[in-house]
């Protein structure tokens, strides 16, 4: 093999590994994590760096362990805690998270009132996100906020909530949510959880029915 193409797959195998560092999704990082370390593994090898192969060989049997416990996790991995309408640790989630809040929503700060359905997503005991709704009539749910931050938002929070939660929201008499959009990103995500969007009093909104689990 030319040494010249050889150069180029180190290169190559080092900046996957430097993009995966920039990597806010603990997912993606271990994906293109993943795939840089297999190629430096490639690399180590075939110019006959042994202990740049079998480190990089072991690094990549630790991310498809790591992948392999996200992928296989049991729907309990996650749990609800309800917020307390005078929680000060509300405040400071929102403050800390306000940027990334004001992403996808047209406000960073959000009051729980009398109303409103709260409660922190965990995991691990890790509070991973945030949903606050409040009361739009007598069985639906306007979204005020549905956020997961950076780091968990690919293990399906989303699913967990409006899915495998929907009973909590059925007992307490919500068949129905309504949210908005603020950009592209969240409408795709709105539909992916199984929103559709609809017109209703003039304004355009995203509309999901649950049904009870049989």
């Amino acid at each position: 093999m030319n040494i010249d193409l050889l150069e180029w797959l180190g290169y190559l195998a080092s900046i996957l590994v430097l993009i995966s560092l920039l990597m806010s999704s603990i997912v993606k990082l271990r994906w293109i994590n993943l795939l840089g370390s297999f190629l430096f593994a490639t690399y180590g090898f075939l110019i006959g760096a042994l202990p740049v192969g079998l480190v990089n060989s072991c690094i990549v049997f630790i991310n498809i362990y790591y992948l392999t416990k996200v992928y296989t996790s049991k729907k309990d991995y996650f749990k609800i805690l309800e917020i307390d309408a005078d929680s000060k640790y509300l405040h400071y989630f929102q403050d800390f998270y306000k940027d990334e809040i004001h992403k996808y929503f047209s406000q960073s700060v959000f009051s729980l009132k009398k109303d409103h359905v709260g409660f922190y997503i965990l995991r691990n005991l890790v509070p991973a996100g945030l949903f606050i709704a409040s009361k739009y009539d007598e069985k639906t749910l306007k979204i005020e906020l549905d956020f997961v931050i950076p780091e968990y938002r690919d293990f399906k929070i989303g699913q967990y909530v409006y899915e495998e939660q929907k009973e909590y929201f059925l007992q307490r008499g919500y068949q129905r949510f309504l949210s908005h959009s603020c950009n592209k990103e969240h409408t795709r995500y709105l539909e992916k959880m199984g929103f559709h969007q609809k017109e209703e009093n003039n304004i355009k909104i995203f509309e999901k029915i649950i049904t009870p689990i049989e």
